[in-house]
C-alpha cells in the first residue's frame, strides 16, 4: 500500500575487576533489582490521570479482556496521509450530521481527503475503535454517555452517534432531562446524549435596576449575569443519570462578539450577589470551573467516569470570524505554522486555545477528572474545517467536517475508557 507521510515534529567509564564468581553474581543481582524498580516506576507514572501518557491495550476479539501492552503519549505524534484509505467509520448520509458540517455533501474540495489522514502517536498506534466491541462491552449495563458543553462537543457527539448507528441501526430518539438531543441503542441498552451549555454555569441577560445596586453604582446598565456557583439547567441532572460524562467549555469565554466588554460585559455573581469589584472573564472561568467540578464530584453516580476535553482549536487567518477570517488550507499545517497561529507570545486571533487549556489544567489538577487531550493533534488540522462550505456568510474555521477529526477524538476517548475499565 502506497503511503505518503505528511508529518510534524512535536515538542518534547568505570572499570570493574572481578576477583571471584560470587562478586560477579552480586553485580548481576543488583542490575536486576534496579531494572525491576525502573519498570515499576514507569508503570506507576503512566496511570496518573494527569499524565498525558496512557496505557495501550491489545484486543484479540470482542469477548476478551484487554491486556497491557505499553505506556503511550497519544498527544505526541504526526498526521500520516494514506491515499488508499477509502472508508470512514460512517458516511455523509448519516442524518444527524448538521448540514454545515457535512463537507462531502457540500462538495468541499478536500472533503474526501480529510478522512485519509490518520493520527500516528510516537512509539505506538491509535487504532480506530470498533463500534460493535464498544456496544458489546456495555450491553445490558444501562450505561449512559453524556456530552456536556458547547457546539464542539456536539461535533464529537454526532461523530460517535453516526459510528455506532452504522453498527446498530435499532435506535430510538430519547432525551434525558435537559438534553438537547439523545438516542438509545435498544439492542444494547446504551443511551448517548448531548447537553448544550456554553459556559457550564447559568447565565442570562442583566439590566440595571431602577432602584440601584452595587453594579448600577459603578455605571453598569446592561450585560450578562453569570452565576459562577450555579450549573446551567440543561445539564444539572446529567451527573445523576449518566455513567460517563465528557465536558468542555472555552470558546464563549474569549468571545467579544458575544460578550462585548463595553456594551454587554459578563457580570459575575456568587451566592446571588455581584462580585465587587467586577472580575474579568478569565477569573470568572476559574471560579466556574472550581464550582462546576465540585458540583459534578458531589452528584456523579457511584463508579461514574468523568472526562474533561481540552480546547478545540480554531484556525482563522486574516481576522476573526466576523472580520473576514478564513481557513483555506487543504493539508495539515507544518509545526512552524502551528506556532504562528497558537503561540501565546504572538497573541493572535486563535490564542484562546492554549489560554483556556492553562485554566483547565490548573482547575483539574486536584480533581478526579480524566483529561482528554485533543488540542495538539487538532492544531495541525486547519484543512479539516467546513470553511466556505459551511453554508454561512462567513468561513467556519471553528467546527469540524464530519466525517473528520472528531472521529479521531472518539478513538482516543474509547481508548482511554477501555484503559480505565481495565484498571478498575
Amino acid at each position: 500500500m502506497a503511503i505518503r507521510g505528511h508529518y510534524i515534529h512535536h515538542a518534547k567509564k568505570s572499570t570493574f575487576h572481578y576477583s571471584s564468581c560470587s562478586t560477579y553474581l552480586f553485580f548481576i543481582s543488583l542490575l536486576c533489582l534496579a531494572s525491576l524498580f525502573l519498570v515499576f516506576s514507569l508503570f506507576k507514572s503512566s496511570v496518573s490521570p494527569h499524565n498525558h501518557q496512557s496505557l495501550q491495550f491489545k484486543h484479540s476479539d470482542s469477548s476478551e479482556t484487554p491486556t497491557l501492552v505499553e505506556p503511550c503519549d497519544y498527544s505526541d505524534g504526526m498526521w500520516i496521509y494514506d491515499p488508499d484509505l477509502r472508508s470512514a467509520p460512517y458516511d455523509h448520509t448519516c442524518k444527524e450530521i448538521f448540514k454545515g458540517w457535512n463537507c462531502i455533501a457540500s462538495n468541499k474540495s478536500n472533503g474526501w481527503d480529510i478522512i485519509k489522514w490518520r493520527w500516528k502517536p510516537k512509539g505506538c498506534d491509535l487504532p480506530r475503535f470498533d463500534p460493535i466491541r464498544f456496544l458489546e462491552w456495555f450491553r445490558n449495563k444501562s450505561i449512559g454517555a453524556g456530552f456536556v458543553g458547547d457546539s464542539l462537543n456536539r461535533n464529537m457527539f454526532v461523530s460517535l452517534f453516526c459510528t455506532l448507528k452504522r453498527a446498530s441501526s435499532e435506535v430510538k430518539k430519547w432525551r434525558p432531562a435537559g438534553a438537547d438531543r439523545g438516542f438509545t441503542f435498544l439492542q444494547y441498552n446504551l443511551t448517548i446524549a448531548y447537553h448544550r451549555t456554553n459556559l457550564l454555569a447559568r447565565y442570562g441577560r442583566w439590566s440595571a435596576d431602577a432602584n440601584g445596586g452595587a453594579l448600577e453604582t459603578l455605571g453598569y446598565k446592561e450585560g450578562f449575569r453569570v452565576d459562577v456557583d450555579i450549573p446551567d439547567g440543561t445539564w444539572t441532572e446529567a451527573p445523576s443519570f449518566h455513567d460517563i460524562l465528557i465536558f468542555n467549555t472555552g470558546h464563549w469565554w474569549w468571545a467579544p462578539s458575544k460578550f462585548d466588554p463595553a456594551k454587554s460585559p459578563m457580570l459575575f455573581f456568587e451566592n446571588g450577589l455581584p462580585l465587587i469589584p467586577p472580575i474579568p472573564p478569565y477569573v470568572g472561568l476559574d471560579l466556574v470551573l472550581k464550582h462546576m467540578i465540585l458540583f459534578v464530584e458531589r452528584r456523579m453516580r457511584p463508579g461514574g467516569i468523568k472526562f474533561f476535553r481540552t480546547q478545540s482549536p480554531r484556525h482563522f487567518e486574516g481576522g476573526d470570524w466576523d472580520q473576514g477570517g478564513s481557513c483555506q488550507h487543504l493539508q495539515p499545517l507544518l509545526s512552524q505554522q502551528v506556532e504562528e497561529l497558537f503561540s501565546l507570545k504572538n497573541n493572535g486571533t486563535n490564542v484562546e486555545t492554549r489560554l483556556v487549556n492553562q485554566h483547565l489544567y490548573k482547575a483539574l489538577k486536584s480533581s478526579d477528572f480524566h483529561i482528554l487531550e485533543i488540542t495538539r493533534m487538532s492544531e495541525f488540522r486547519a484543512d479539516a474545517h467546513p470553511s466556505t462550505a459551511g453554508g454561512k456568510k462567513h468561513d467556519d474555521c471553528m467546527h469540524w467536517c464530519l466525517p473528520g477529526i472528531t472521529d479521531t477524538w472518539n478513538d482516543l476517548f474509547i481508548m482511554h475508557l477501555n484503559n480505565i475499565n481495565f484498571q478498575n
